[in-house]
């Protein structure tokens, strides 16, 4: 596997997380070192965890990984999705806006990495099937996944500035909606095959 096909794969498998760091920028007045730091080593390390975890289990449950991870990813991101949008139904009063906890609390940075890298997971059973150089197949889809999610977060927050700051509902529906893109893509390709 050459250089430029696993960067095709690092972009590919980056854009999930990207959308949601995004959704992250949007809901923030200001984007502070704090959170280009959480949102690279959060989305960025696990990407590049994954696909370790997967090597290292190999295909004992591989199969039962790929079966259910579109599954996962739409109930994770859905549910914080949903409770996004809850909470942007009464924008008026600040007691309402999300807290910079609530965006970026270690918590909920988890549920997100993990509910954006689960892809990964597979990809690290398939990336010897491959013949893909494993250390620099994760270096590379850790690095692209921190870098393209630090550039969503910084595209996210202009967005945020150009339309208000009321964009609670916006965020919450990308996320519903990257988990129902990965949801409707897993049971497409599983029609197809």
């Amino acid at each position: 596997m050459r250089f430029g096909a696993i960067l095709a794969l690092s972009v590919g498998l980056a854009m999930d997380a990207t959308a949601v760091s995004a959704a992250r920028g949007m809901a923030v007045p200001r984007i502070r070192p704090r959170h280009v730091v959480l949102v690279a080593v959060f989305f960025g390390g696990f990407q590049a965890l994954m696909p370790v975890i997967g090597w290292m289990v190999g295909s004992r449950i591989g199969p039962l990984v790929e079966a259910w991870d579109h599954w996962i990813a739409f109930v994770l991101l859905g549910a914080i999705g949903a409770k996004m949008l809850w909470e942007s139904r009464d924008a008026k009063t600040a007691a309402t806006l999300p807290t910079e906890e609530e965006l970026f609390g270690l918590r909920v940075m988890l549920l997100l990495a993990i509910a954006t890298s689960i892809d990964a997971l597979a990809v690290g059973i398939t990336l010897p099937m491959l013949d893909a150089p494993f250390a620099l197949s994760v270096a590379t889809i850790g690095v692209t996944t921190a870098a393209m999610c630090v550039g969503g977060l910084f595209v996210g927050r202009r967005a945020g500035a150009m339309f208000g700051r009321r964009l609670d509902f916006l965020g919450g529906l990308i996320l519903i909606g990257v988990g129902t893109m990965i949801l409707i893509e897993h049971l497409g390709a599983g029609r197809a095959s």
